[in-house]
């Protein structure tokens, strides 16, 4: 028997070159033949495995394995070499060893340079390992030695075989760069078939599973045609790289080489299975496996991941089904926050963020409580309307706090284009899901409270309508299915408070505001707005401005004289602004002296602070005229009164003259009131003949402002009849109700304001419908105190409150005809 061995690189190695090239001439079945203990020392190597017959160098590191081959040298004793599973294991037992592995003895001891310690191995038979028997000091294993089933050699389709065999291996080492230049020239010169075999087997690099495979089957035949399907595999790789290099060799500039360089990584992970693009796709498998989906979405998952799967990276449609399949991940499938039911504590927190409000408050604690008796239930959807600043969206927030859930505010200021709600379909560049889907994901949870903020102020054109896409959104018999385009399965939106805010209701769609539940969140009254300043907005802005909580101090007063002379609207926006404009003055001059002149603001101060006033209530004028009668009147920044002047001229009579900027509806409340009077003067003990006579002016002051509604119907009514019968109205007295032709009293809106106006003007007395009771018994008792309100039906009771016996000083007397005697001309 002759041998020849070349020695290499002796470090361990994942099997991916040739550690030792050998050429083996004689009769290696002889190998075969020797009588194998059945308790053997087992020595595990880390991603190498030792085929019979082939000598490999193996670098020893393990105190146990050095003690081992030591002793084994010493006795000249086989030893048992299989391969680790993972090879990070340090103290391998049992079931952390492949069961396959060969009866190897050691040919030589080597000492490196590096103080490394190099085995040269000899593999002999293969065998089985059964079991473990000892560690100590090394481990020891009962092992069955394997018989090759090797083909006769006068078969010529084996030879065939590994001539085959051989002329791949030969191919592959040339076209790899892997390799010594005398590799090839090794192989060819090995004559032995089974040696043969083996060796390419132990030095090819393929992986270490692989070559386990290869060792575990018993004929050599077997073995040589799966060696052969490997080979094949690998050739093809190494041919494919080689040809890109060629192509790319040509004329590469950036953009190509960069491309090359991609090809080659996608090449080689596509068939060595892994790279940056499986590792990604084999995540987001884990992460779907863990998500509550039902059966028809993880479908739909399953089949656009595998479609990931099949697209190139370099392509277009890579990102945009990469973009998708991210979106559905994101999304908080099944994930719902617990709601605090406690509903003291809820009603606390609410009280604490906002004062007022009590009809909102009452439904939110209503739709806790029914939770709490239910255990689940659908959220309603509530559209909070009301004049701006009063709180409605900052409500949301405050709410979101009570029930512990998470909040998410969308603006729909001048949304136009439906793909806001909605999303566009993902086939198009730039796709993206809708905004409710977005908020979604950037809440974390399938139940939050959603404020869907200024409602009415979403617009449509060409590119759709968002009103109509909110449909969908905002009915809980149909949101539990919503379709977002760019999602395309259905997600359930069932579980979301959604709370709509609106200025004006008038804009928003019949549809659309039928799906809601809506709450009026009515201007706040000078009382509130104090409350509100000394709570909230005061210590808001001195923390805003750097100010301690004792620095400066805003009375009562003085915050009520900011609400009247300088402020005119129904929320508390600008009071803010003022109460921040007072507070920077004083923070200035504590700048430029070191110590705050003025530590409480008194109301006498506020002209230094914020100039002269910027409103002026309107007071009761008294009853010394004829025709002048005080109303009622509503406007977005609240209630206030009105007074309605009514004067006569001589003329050819029945002409009406109406000034004032009135609307429509309020001039046809003036023709009511005039054309009732002349249908009953006997009834105010009018002579017929003034209406002939004399001509009618009706005006409503400040003629700048447009005022319209019919709620200045009785009042009209009443300014005509004082002015017909120049008989004084009734001392503070105010009135609103709408008239019809009969002389019916109608009811009107906004009560709780025009009450409020009317006391802060110095009213005592007010005439309402008898159906607008119901509406003075909802207000609290505090702010009625000190008025007697006064219901009627029919204009003829308003004429017996309002119109007292005495007559106005220098009242005119109507009853004198004009001299029509025409003189004669001669």
């Amino acid at each position: 028997m002759k041998k020849r061995l070349y020695l290499g690189d002796t470090e361990e190695r994942e099997g991916n070159a040739f550690s030792v090239i050998a050429d083996f001439e004689g009769n290696e079945e002889q190998l075969m033949d020797i009588e194998v203990d059945e308790i053997l020392p087992i020595l595990p190597l880390r991603n190498m495995v030792l085929f019979p017959g082939v000598f490999m160098p193996v670098s020893v590191g393990r105190k146990t394995s050095m003690k081992l081959v030591r002793e084994a040298e010493k006795k000249s004793v086989y030893i048992g070499v299989v391969c680790q599973k993972l090879a990070d294991t340090e103290v391998p037992l049992m079931e952390d060893l492949h069961t396959i592995g060969t009866v190897g003895k050691i040919i030589r001891i080597l000492e490196m340079p590096d103080q490394t310690t190099t085995v040269i191995l000899q593999g002999v038979k293969r065998m089985e390992l059964k079991e473990i028997v000892d560690t100590v000091p090394y481990l020891k294993g009962r092992v069955k030695a394997l018989e090759e089933d090797i083909p006769d050699k006068s078969d010529k389709e084996f030879h065939a075989l590994v001539e085959a065999s051989k002329d791949l291996t030969i191919r592959f080492i040339k076209s790899s760069d892997m390799f010594q230049q005398d590799s090839a020239f090794a192989i060819k010169n090995i004559t032995n078939p089974m040696f043969l075999i083996d060796f390419i087997c132990t030095n090819l690099p393929l992986k270490k599973d692989e070559k386990v495979e290869l060792l575990r089957i018993d004929s050599l035949r077997a073995r040589t045609y799966r060696l052969l399907e490997i080979l094949n595999r690998e050739v093809q790789l190494a041919e494919i790289k080689e040809s890109i290099q060629m192509r790319a060799r040509e004329d590469i500039d950036q953009q190509q080489r960069e491309y090359f360089l991609q090809q080659q990584i996608k090449t080689i992970q596509d068939e060595l299975g892994g790279g940056g693009q499986e590792q990604e796709i084999e995540e987001m498998r884990r992460k779907a496996a863990s998500i509550k989906w039902s059966a028809e979405v993880r479908e739909i998952f399953i089949k656009e991941l595998d479609k990931l799967e099949r697209t190139h990276p370099q392509s277009p449609d890579y990102s945009v089904q990469l973009n998708y399949l991210q979106t559905m991940l994101s999304l908080p499938w099944g994930v719902y926050t617990t709601d605090n039911l406690n509903l003291t504590n809820a009603e606390k927190t609410l009280n604490k963020d906002h004062y007022g409000l009590e009809k909102v408050k009452e439904r939110i604690l209503e739709h806790l409580a029914v939770l709490k008796l239910k255990g689940d239930m659908k959220s309603p959807i509530i559209c909070l309307y009301g004049p701006p600043g009063v709180g409605k969206t900052s409500l949301g927030r405050s709410i979101a706090a009570a029930l512990k859930r998470k909040y998410i505010r969308m603006s729909l200021g001048g949304v136009h284009d439906e793909a806001e709600i909605r999303g566009h379909r993902k086939t198009y560049i730039g796709a993206m899901p809708g905004r409710i889907i977005k908020s979604l994901i950037k809440a974390g949870s399938s139940n939050p409270v959603f404020i869907l903020d200024e409602i009415d102020k979403v617009s449509s054109d060409r590119q759709g309508d968002p009103s109509s896409a909110l449909l969908e959104v905002l009915d809980p018999e149909q949101n539990t299915t919503f379709h977002d385009n760019f999602l395309d399965v259905d997600y359930d939106l069932s579980r979301v408070m959604f709370i709509a805010t609106a200025n004006n209701l008038n804009t928003i769609p019949g549809p659309l505001l039928d799906r809601m539940e809506l709450i009026e969140v009515s201007g706040y009254i000078t009382e509130e707005k104090i409350e509100i300043a000394r709570r909230h907005l005061v210590p808001k802005e001195l923390e805003a401005n750097g100010m301690k909580k004792n620095d400066i101090k805003i009375p009562k007063s003085t915050l009520e004289a900011i609400i009247e002379s300088y402020t005119r609207e129904s929320g508390v926006r600008e009071l803010e602004k003022k109460i921040g404009k007072v507070l920077r003055k004083s923070a200035r001059q504590y700048a430029t002296d070191g110590y705050f002149a003025k530590q409480e603001i008194k109301p006498a101060d506020l002209y230094e602070f914020l100039g002269a006033p910027e409103y002026t209530r309107d007071k009761y004028q008294g009853n010394e005229y004829a025709g002048v009668v005080t109303g009622l009147a509503w406007t977005a920044v609240g209630g206030e009164i009105l007074f309605v002047e009514t004067s006569l001229s001589r003329g050819k009579g029945g002409r009406l003259t109406l000034t004032g900027n009135l609307g429509d509806v309020m001039k046809e409340s003036a023709m009511l009131a005039l054309e009732y009077i002349k249908a009953h003067a006997s009834l105010l003990s009018l002579d017929e003949d003034i209406f002939d006579n004399w001509n009618i002016h009706v005006h409503v002051p400040e003629g700048a402002i447009p005022k319209d509604g019919p709620s200045a119907g009785i009042t009209m009514a009443t300014s005509l009849a004082s002015a017909l019968t120049q008989r004084k109205v009734k001392a503070n007295l105010a009135m609103t109700g709408e008239i019809t032709l009969r002389g019916k009293v109608l009811p009107v809106g906004g009560i709780k304001e025009k009450i409020l106006a009317a006391k802060r003007a110095g009213i005592k007395d007010i005439i309402l419908s008898e159906e607008n009771r119901k509406n003075i018994d909802e207000i609290q008792e505090l702010y009625l105190k000190g008025l007697t309100f006064h219901y009627v039906k029919d204009v003829k009771e308003v004429f017996a409150i309002a119109l007292t016996n005495e007559k106005v000083a220098d009242a005119i007397d109507l009853s004198a005809k004009k001299d029509k005697t025409e003189k004669k001309v001669e």
